[in-house]
């Protein structure tokens, strides 16, 4: 296997292979080798304070970004300076990230004592109660307002800043648009959860405000797509795909505008319709 493909933007790690493959036609016609570029899926285990927490499957790039939106999301810190720094290193079978909390907010996590190592990113396998699921305070701007033009603007611009999506198709994106719509900051992974944990995290330490601009995802917008954008503080999603019920039922708990099925020529409005306009 080749690692020589795209390398993550701060260089630690390769995030795609080129593989050997041959393409077989249901004709029979002869086979075609080639090469084709794979993403790499790494497992990534985050420590705090020397205590493993949690592994998540993940493209090892942008880590430090991940660190800090994963920490957000999980309710571990509620800002950025809570973190005191981040630490990534390499161990046989993948990743350890460590990150290094404010003492006080150490204690508090370690005093939690949720131990949800192995988890696949679905969002609640660490948890033991139907009452333990995430639920984030409001934060949300109420007076926001975002255009349509903004938001075909934010899509038109997508596919081209996904490089590692462009050079694998195996990868999800999460994007922050300005209320203009221009991409100001754009994450991919091979899990969508990671993927918005890191673009979280690399707003976070740009110290972007949640209320100049809004959220563009590639994936399906499921719960704990829209609590984790609650704990950020966006008010405005547009997923690409559809939203589900239950995701439904907290961007509306939230005041978030929930925008799905988007489209070149046309966006769906689950909720919050009041925040958008024509021009």
């Amino acid at each position: 296997m080749s690692k020589d493909a795209g390398t993550d933007p701060i260089g630690r790690a390769p995030c795609s292979a080129k593989v050997p493959m041959r393409v077989l036609a249901y004709t029979g016609d002869e086979a075609r080798p080639g090469e084709r570029a794979l993403a790499i899926e790494t497992p990534i285990n985050l420590i705090y304070g020397s205590v493993p927490h949690a592994v998540m499957m993940a493209t090892p790039a942008d880590l430090e970004d991940f660190a800090y939106g994963f920490s957000l999301t999980e309710g571990i810190i509620e800002e950025s300076a809570e973190i005191r720094g981040t630490r990534i290193e390499s161990a046989p079978d993948g990743i350890r990230l460590h990150v290094e909390l404010a003492p006080g907010r150490l204690r508090e996590h370690l005093a939690r004592k949720r131990a949800i190592s192995g988890r696949t990113g679905c969002g609640v396998c660490g948890i033991e109660d139907l009452a333990e699921l995430p639920r984030a305070e409001m934060r949300t701007v109420a007076d926001l307002r975002v255009s349509l033009p903004a938001i075909a603007r934010a899509l038109a611009g997508l596919d081209a800043a996904q490089r590692l999506g462009v050079e694998t198709r195996a990868v999800h994106a999460a994007a922050w648009a300005a209320l203009d719509g221009t991409l100001s900051a754009v994450r991919e992974d091979v899990g969508r959860h990671n993927a918005l944990d890191k673009l979280i995290g690399a707003l976070m330490r740009a110290g972007t405000a949640a209320d100049q601009g809004f959220l563009v995802i590639t994936s399906r917008c499921s719960f704990e797509m829209v609590e984790k954008a609650a704990r950020l503080g966006a008010a405005v999603i547009v997923a690409i795909s559809a939203p589900t019920s239950l995701a439904l039922d907290r961007a509306r708990a939230h005041g978030i505008t929930l925008c799905a099925i988007a489209r070149a020529d046309s966006v769906t409005v689950f909720t919050g319709a009041e925040r958008l306009a024509a021009a």
